[in-house]
């Protein structure tokens, strides 16, 4: 997990966690995609997308376009 001083990049294998870590409001984005990010947690972005049928590159996106307005 990245030092929380440093810039997540948001990616395909970074975790659900991981973002969740940095910016806490993206629990959001996850609930609209359907991802649970309470226990599906550690899982990466492409792992918690497939398992619950959502595209990842949306997800990403959605994901950087919260934390680019942020």
């Amino acid at each position: 997990m990245p030092e929380s001083s440093e810039l997540l990049t948001i990616d395909t294998t970074v975790t659900v966690n991981d973002v969740l870590v940095q910016h806490p409001e993206a629990v959001s984005v996850f609930n609209e995609f359907g991802i649970d990010a309470c226990c599906g947690g550690d899982a990466s972005l492409e792992e918690a997308a497939q398992r619950h049928g959502a595209n990842v590159q949306a997800l990403i996106a959605a994901l950087n376009a919260l934390v680019a307005g942020a």
